[in-house]
Parts: C-alpha cells; structure tokens; sequence
C-alpha cells in the first residue's frame, strides 16, 4: 500500500484491515474474522452500569469499535479504560481514542495494569476476548482479574455461541444473555455474568 492509498482509507478500513492481519496471525486470539458491526456496539453500550464517578473498562478492545460506541453513548473518554494485548492494535486505539487510557497488556495481569485509583471504581467491565475458546483454568484468571479491579461488579461479555460461552456455575457466576444481535456477522450474544451471592 502506498502513502497515498493510506491517507485515502478511512480509519474504519484501517481497523478493519489491521483485524484481519491480526486474525491471520493468531485466529484463537481475535475469535472473529471481522470487528463488531454496530448492532452488537449499539447493544453493548445500552447494556452498561456506571456512576458519574465510575470508569468503564473494556478488554480486548481490538480496532476500538465498541470503545466508540461507549463514547457515543456517553462515556467520557476520560472515564474509559482499555486494554489490548496486541501493541500494534493498542497503537491504533491510542489514536483513535484520544483522553482514554489505552493499556497494552494480558488481561490476566489487569490488578497490576489498571491504576489503583480505578480499582473498585469501575462501573461495567466489557469483555470482548474469546474466553470460550480458553482453558477453564484461563477463564478462572481473567475471571479473577476481574473481579481484582472492579468487586462484586461481575462482567458483559460478547460471544458468537448459541448458548453460555462460559461454565458460569463452575466459576461461581450467574449467566443471562441480554441481548442478541442477529445483524451483526456473525450474529453475536451478550451475556451477563454476575458473581454469586456467597
């Protein structure tokens, strides 16, 4: 690709090229071939709990579009905190989202990523990344790490399984879909997943 074709592609075409390459190199990591489609943005952003004094976290963000959703429903941009493993897609989003706290990290590390001012102060955690397709001793990590930085809060999570992408009573979770989104590709659920009451 020349300068001049870069300049003349929208940041859309950019992310969404950049999600492909990423796909190609590590298909188990992005979990689908192409970005949430704004059905499923639109779904995930009605879906969040937050305080005015409340960030929003998001991991796995990807090219960063359900962070603009998030942001085009109201979140501050100062108010939102995202966390991708990948540092060419986290260089993107450090772009594309100018005021969020963009992290380049594992999710499974998020108590030592996340400031120590934002935990406990974190209204809604989105989870974007494939956990059906990790171990259950993985899931129990990033389930851990979770719960590290927002207690009690319990997480949305996006999936393209028909039903719980997650053995929630093994991990000591409720699970109620929320939402389905047949005009996304491929069509997605949105699944809640609260702690249970001890």
């Amino acid at each position: 690709m020349t300068a001049c074709q870069a300049q003349r592609e929208a940041p859309g075409q950019r992310g969404a090229g950049l999600f492909f390459r990423r796909w190609l190199a590590n298909p188990l990591q992005m979990g689908s071939i192409i970005p949430s489609g704004p059905a499923l943005c639109r779904r995930v952003a009605a879906a969040l709990r937050r305080a005015p004094d409340e960030a929003v976290l998001e991991l796995g963000a990807g090219t960063g579009v359900i962070a603009q959703a998030l942001l085009a429903a109201g979140v501050p941009p100062e108010r939102l905190i995202v966390v991708e493993i990948v540092p060419e897609m986290a260089a993107h989003l450090a772009n594309i989202l100018p005021g969020a706290l963009v992290i380049t990290g594992d999710a499974r590390a998020l108590p030592t990523l996340i400031p120590r001012h934002w935990h406990g102060r974190i209204g809604t955690v989105v989870c974007g990344i494939p956990l059906v397709l990790q171990p259950r001793t993985e899931q129990a990590r990033f389930i851990a790490a979770i719960e590290a930085v927002a207690p009690g809060r319990g997480f949305l999570h996006f999936s393209y399984c028909a039903t719980s992408p997650l053995p929630a009573r093994a991990h000591r979770l409720t699970a109620r879909r929320i939402g389905w989104t047949p005009a996304n590709f491929p069509p997605a659920s949105l699944w809640r997943y609260e702690p249970l009451a001890r």
